[in-house]
């Protein structure tokens, strides 16, 4: 191989197409001889190239000539000896597939959503929301576990988990019920015996005092040996006192009474004429008295009763057998009242003297009380308490016979509603009321519920003899009683009480009450 000429100076272009220069034609010449050489192998040369093409050489990108005056043309400077041909190399190995090129990561301003932006995929954008959720996640349930465990914890409750009813034996009391009018038994804190009539509202003549007593006492309470102020009789007073035609205590105008001699002689004789001082000095007026009585009967559930004088000398003043049973349920838990109308007679200071109770049934064992009243428009009425004994234990029975109308007289009427009808129903209601065990000491009567879902079984501490009659139904009732039910306490503590029949008995936690720990605490719904 020679080397290649010097190069001729560029002349400037005369045609339209330029002629090659000599350094460019020697290029070529040296370019078609080493393509008829054995290829020289370059790192830049792909296998997958055409052989025919001449390599190339990696050189800076070619700059534009610059253009030189006319007068001075430039000269090429000389071109480098040519390079000797190199040696054949072998073949090369087949390059390796090139690794993935990983995506560039997403800018942390970009919009979580747009791949096009970030260039990432669905995949991407779900861990990266799980990467922000966890810590969310973790707060939330952080902040609810301390809301549970700081939370008050709810108020403990006594629930019930008793047997069904127990019937008491021998079939149904058979009670001897009159023939006429109305008529209703019942044992107080037990329930009713049972009743006879129509139960209409009808007159009761003087049992109307029993409510006037009642109201009096309310507002002027009498406890132990205490008699009250005294009362002084007005004009009023005196002139109905001669009044023959109904039943009164004569008394001078001036004289004064205590309360409690005023009551003495409103229910033993029967005084109209004190029945209506007493609604005076209690009231100012009548008519602001029996406001007084209806109010009280309303309260007591007596909604068949109407009052509209202060002695039932009015046949507008009506009521029925059991609701004068309610009022005297209620007037003989009244101390003072029970002593007063259990009381045959009593010596008095004055014009009144010796009164005597017209209840001439308080001669039978156990009655004592209450209250007679009879009139034309009313017949004969009778209203009785009597006690029974059950177990050692005094039981008060109650009740009301009126509107008896066979006899001739008021005083054979009245004579039939007390020595025979009211007579009866007493012995029948005593001789028929016992007892019976309805729950065993250690039965387990409910439970104490810490409302988070523990339960703690409370049992009775002795056994429970319900009160009853042949026949009658009782659910044994659990309740506080007054006790406070504690969070957490040990077996044996008492927290409430099981009743039945008017009996009642104590009950007790069978095992520790314990507190709701921080699991029940978390866990809780409401």
């Amino acid at each position: 191989m020679t080397n290649a000429a010097p190069a001729c100076p560029e002349t400037p272009a005369q045609d339209d197409e330029p002629a090659p220069s000599t350094h460019e034609a020697t290029r070529a010449t040296a370019g078609e001889r080493d393509a008829s050489a054995e290829p020289v192998a370059e790192a830049a040369t792909s296998p997958a190239e055409p052989a025919d093409e001449p390599p190339t050489k990696a050189a800076a990108p070619p700059t534009e000539p610059r253009a030189e005056p006319a007068a001075k043309p430039a000269t090429e400077p000389p071109a480098e000896p040519a390079a000797p041909p190199a040696k054949p190399a072998p073949a090369p190995a087949p390059a390796p597939p090139l690794a993935p090129v990983p995506a560039p990561a997403p800018s942390p301003l970009a919009e979580p959503g747009d791949a096009r932006t970030q260039g990432e995929g669905p995949g991407r954008g779900a861990s990266r929301w799980l990467r922000l959720g966890v810590p969310v996640v973790v707060l939330l349930a952080v902040v609810g576990a301390t809301v549970q465990l700081v939370r008050p914890l709810p108020a403990p409750e006594l629930r019930p988990a008793l047997a069904p009813a127990y019937t008491f034996a021998g079939g149904t009391l058979e009670m001897p019920w009159p023939g006429e009018g109305q008529g209703a038994v019942e044992v107080d804190g037990v329930g009713v015996v049972g009743t006879y009539g129509d139960g209409r509202p009808a007159p009761i003549a003087s049992v109307a005092k029993v409510m006037t007593a009642y109201v009096v006492l309310e507002g002027h309470p009498l406890t132990g040996d205490g008699t009250g102020p005294d009362i002084t009789v007005d004009a009023a007073a005196e002139k109905e006192g001669r009044n023959a035609s109904e039943s009164r205590v004569p008394v001078a105008k001036g004289e004064k009474y205590s309360e409690k001699d005023m009551l003495r002689m409103l229910m033993l004789p029967s005084a109209n004429n004190v029945a209506r001082l007493l609604a005076r000095w209690d009231s100012g007026s009548q008519d602001r008295f029996v406001d007084k009585m209806n109010d009280t009967a309303r309260r007591l559930g007596m909604s068949d009763t109407t009052y509209t004088d202060p002695s039932g000398l009015d046949a507008a003043t009506v009521s029925t057998a059991v609701d004068q049973v309610k009022l005297a349920k209620a007037a003989m838990r009244e101390e003072v009242f029970r002593e007063i109308v259990d009381s045959a007679h009593v010596t008095l200071p004055g014009s009144a003297g010796t009164i005597t109770n017209s209840n001439s049934i308080l001669s039978l064992p156990g009655v004592n009380g209450v209250k007679t009243g009879s009139s034309t428009p009313a017949g004969a009425n009778l209203l009785w308490s009597a006690d029974t004994v059950v177990d050692g234990r005094r039981h008060r029975v109650v009740g009301m016979v009126m509107g008896v109308r066979k006899g001739a007289t008021l005083r054979e009427k009245l004579g039939l509603a007390i020595g025979t009808y009211s007579r009866g129903l007493i012995e029948a209601a005593q001789k028929g009321v016992t007892s019976a065990t309805v729950v065993e000491k250690g039965d387990v009567v409910g439970y104490v519920d810490d409302g988070l879902g523990g339960r703690t079984a409370v049992v009775a501490t002795e056994g429970l003899r319900a009160v009853g009659w042949p026949g009658l139904k009782v659910r044994p009732r659990l309740t506080a009683g007054g006790e406070t039910i504690p969070r957490s306490a040990r077996a044996g503590t008492v927290v409430g009480e099981v009743s039945a029949g008017g009996a009642r008995v104590a009950v007790a936690l069978r095992d520790d009450l314990v507190e709701p720990g921080a699991g029940d605490r978390l866990v809780r719904l409401g």
